[in-house]
This record gives C-alpha cells, structure tokens and sequence, in this order.
C-alpha cells in the first residue's frame, strides 16, 4: 500500500472513532512506524510500505482507536524541546506545565548555584527542563514510584544531563533522585526552589476528565483524594520546612482549587497564580518568609 494511501485510509478511520486530532494522530503514528520525520511522509507519498510495516501501523491504530494515548504508543513525548520517554507508570508531561518552568528560571538564574526539588517528577520533565537551562544547579527529584523514577533515570541518562564534568576525570552530579514521598528525608531548609505538578484532581470532578486520562493514565498522578487539594496540603508545610528562608514554592493548579491553595499559603509572601495560555488558573507561587 502507497504511503498516501496508507495515511488517508488511517485518518478517516480515527474520524470514523472520534479520534481527537485524527490527522496529527495518523501521521504521528506512521512516522513512529516508520521511523522517520513528517518531511519525509510529505516528500514520498508514494513509497510503498511493507507488509511488517502495514501490520505494526495498524496496531499502532487500534490502540489509539480504543483509546490509548498516542505517547504511550509511541514512548515518547516532547517536553521543553527535550524528547522524554514515556510509559503509562507517568503522567504525560504537557504543554501547560512549562508555565513551571517559565516561573522559575527568571528567579533562579541570578543564583550562583541554585538547588532545587522537584517533588513528584514522574518522567523527569520537570527536572530535566530545569537541569537544561540552569547548568550550575543542584537538583532533587522525588518520586513514590519506582517505575516513575526508572523512567525519570533513563531520560536524565538519554539527554546527558544528570552529570556535570568539570574536569577529564572528575563529575559531579547534578540531579539526585529519591524514592521518597514529598520531602521526607531530605535536608531542611536546604533548597531554594520547591517546584511540584503534584496531583489536583478531586474525585468529585472525575466526570470532567478525559476518558483516556481516567483510563490509562497513573490514577494517583491525578487524583488527590476527595477536593483535589489533599496532596497540597500536605506539600505546602513539607516545601515550607524544606525552603531556605525567602525560597520559593511553585506548583501546577487549576481554578477549581485556586482559592483553597491561596487559603494554604496565607501566611506566605509574594502569593500569585497564574494563568496559562488559555486564562486558566494554572501556577501558584509563594516566597517562604524571611
């Protein structure tokens, strides 16, 4: 079957399933079976594809038909111009979250060498983002699930960015990982940056989550328990024993808990949140007082 023909034919059956995006996903999909670049979908429409390629792009189809995430197809997802590996023991890192990252750099660059804590990691998304654009820094990235950290390990290692060599011999490490819940058993008062997409969804407000969320994502990297705040509460006193005085806690939202963490961080200073792209609640930021 020609390229063209095989793209078409993949496109209007993902129309056909109320695929969202059913393009994107058909050529996302043909370029993970193919191993190769969306120039190269456009520039040979008429290659014929294999039989083996056939099959594995029609898997590839009716996993995403029934529902499957397209990053958990493929392995991989995009993530502040890095290329991280994903798997359903993490939650898919996403565009809104680089508000995080946004918020953080301009406050930890004047630091000589920053230390920071990403509570959570998961994929390491938000760690390695950080470890990219603050080379001097010193991070930790925690995680309660070991699956969650053997994935965060393996993008560190892809990317080269968990050490930092200053000499032929001689390395550092630049991003330590813990399998730890919140901050137990890391230093006090050590860090100056506690940066965390923790979990924030109520039970109560399962009906508004996408179907393949609910379905194959990690259950407990999205639900907090009953009001979407029962992580939170706990993290804030955690970061606030964890800050030096005047660091910062930055953590991902949603308007639906925004008043109960303004509520949680009353005796914080410098407390803003901030929208996403969308006018959405989505960044909470507080100074730990000095």
């Amino acid at each position: 079957m020609p390229l063209r023909e095989a793209l078409q034919s993949a496109i209007a059956r993902l129309t056909r399933e109320s695929v969202p995006s059913p393009r994107l996903n058909a050529e996302t999909l043909l370029m993970f079976t193919l191993n190769c670049d969306r120039a190269h979908l456009f520039a040979h429409p008429e290659r014929e594809l294999t039989q083996e390629e056939q099959s594995r792009y029609e898997e590839a189809l009716t996993q995403r038909a029934k529902g499957v995430p397209a990053q958990y197809i493929t392995g991989h997802q995009e993530f502040w111009g890095l290329d991280l590996i994903v798997s359903p023991a993490v939650l898919i890192p996403r565009p809104e979250t680089e508000h995080l990252i946004e918020t953080i750099l301009p406050l930890a660059r004047p630091i000589k060498k920053p230390i920071v804590a990403d509570v959570g990691t998961g994929s390491g998304a938000i760690a390695l983002a950080l470890a990219k654009e603050l080379p001097h820094a010193e991070i930790h990235a925690t995680d309660v699930s070991p699956a969650a950290l053997e994935i965060a390990e393996a993008n560190a290692a892809r990317l080269q960015l968990e050490f930092r060599t200053s000499h032929a011999h001689e390395a550092d490490r630049r991003i330590h990982f813990h399998d730890t819940d919140l901050l137990r058993g890391l230093p006090l008062q050590a860090f100056d940056f506690v940066v965390s997409n923790p979990p924030y969804v109520g039970e109560s407000e399962q009906d508004t989550v996408q179907l393949e969320v609910r379905k194959f994502e990690p259950r407990a990297a999205v639900f907090a328990g009953p009001t979407g705040l029962e992580v939170i509460e706990n993290l804030v006193p955690a970061a606030r024993a964890a800050l030096k005085s005047g660091g910062y806690l930055a953590m991902e939202i949603s308007e639906t808990i925004r008043e109960g963490v303004r509520a949680l961080l009353h005796d914080w200073d410098d407390v803003t949140v901030t929208n996403d792209l969308q006018g959405i609640p989505r960044i909470a930021r507080a100074r730990k007082p000095l």
